[in-house]
């Protein structure tokens, strides 16, 4: 049997084709967030975090610089640092200059993007032993051996849990619990509910850049999946969903177009979308309430003055019988 290959002769990811095309075929029509983050769909989220409009990014770094010696005192010496979907860690610099880690592990789905930033930030730490992997942290991952003596910190920046559901978003804290282990602790940056004013803004820049990342994903099918998708009649669509509280984000076609997704036909009408991520916003009480059915017990929080980002650190603490 052959292994199929992409447009540019690299192997095809099996999931992303079935991921792909069961989204392209359900109703209404939905594509996991993560596929969007290729190696050029990574570049450009890395562009969509130095935007006017994209707050939480410089938010969640000034609460690293100004929280960094609480978070010292909280964490403690000597831990492995976990990074999960770890991108091009721009924010973790701060981190591991605050709590002095016995060792850095960054975990991302994007391996030449994960390399890459791994060696840039081995650089910069020459001291610090970092041990970068590939793999999908929506599923149990097995830490490299030379970290399993040491206590774990994983790291979750970026309100990154927002993209899932509720009930996705506990699974996963389930999962990380399992990859990390009792008496790890996790400090997650969660972002808060706050007026679509603000919102909508971050997820749909005046520049065009989060449009460019969003469409990129249909570039991708295209370019991997042997598609004739017409991207020029698609355009990038973010709303605030109050029910949800979520930011969701769709691509939208402009005119009735029909398109070919390996070997598999498909039609689209004029307004039709397919729903390409969300971002859920979390008040504190219910912040809290997700991280303890994900198995964390919160410990300790801070918060930006204006109270828009929340970095929380908890704890996997034995499961309790009773209250």
């Amino acid at each position: 049997m052959h292994k199929q290959e992409a447009g540019d002769g690299s192997p095809v990811d099996p999931m992303f084709r079935a991921d792909v095309v069961a989204g392209l075929s359900r109703r209404p029509r939905a594509i996991q967030a993560r596929w969007l983050y290729d190696r050029r769909g990574s570049e450009l989220f890395e562009d969509i975090t130095d935007l006017p409009e994209y707050y939480p990014t410089r938010t969640e770094i000034g609460l690293l610089d100004r929280s960094g010696p609480a978070v010292a005192d909280a964490v403690g010496p000597g831990r492995a640092v976990i990074e999960f979907g770890s991108g091009s860690s721009a924010k973790t610099p701060r981190l591991l200059q605050a709590i002095r880690p016995a060792s850095y592990v960054p975990i991302d789905i994007s391996g030449d993007f994960l390399r890459a930033a791994a060696a840039d930030l081995a650089q910069r730490f020459p001291d610090l032993p970092v041990h970068p992997v590939e793999a999908n942290f929506m599923q149990p991952v097995p830490l490299p051996d030379v970290v399993a003596d040491q206590p774990k910190l994983g790291f979750f920046p970026g309100s990154t849990i927002g993209n899932l559901t509720a009930s996705a978003a506990v699974d996963l804290l389930r999962t990380m619990r399992k990859s990390l282990g009792e008496g790890a602790q996790l400090l997650i940056g969660i972002d808060r509910v706050k007026s679509p004013d603000v919102l909508v803004p971050a997820y749909d820049d005046s520049a065009g850049v989060t449009a460019a990342f969003d469409l990129n994903l249909l570039e991708r099918i295209n370019r991997e999946l042997a598609g004739t998708i017409p991207v020029d009649t698609f355009r990038h669509k973010a709303v605030w969903n109050p029910g949800h509280e979520r930011i969701e984000m769709h691509l939208e076609a402009t005119r009735d177009v029909l398109f070919e997704v390996d070997g598999r036909q498909f039609d689209m009408g004029a307004g039709d979308t397919i729903h390409t991520e969300n971002s859920h916003k979390y008040t504190p009480s219910g912040a809290r309430l997700l991280l303890r059915a994900g198995g964390w017990t919160p410990v300790s929080e801070w918060t930006d003055d204006a109270d828009r980002f929340a970095l929380i650190l908890a704890e996997a603490r034995p499961h309790a019988l009773a209250p």
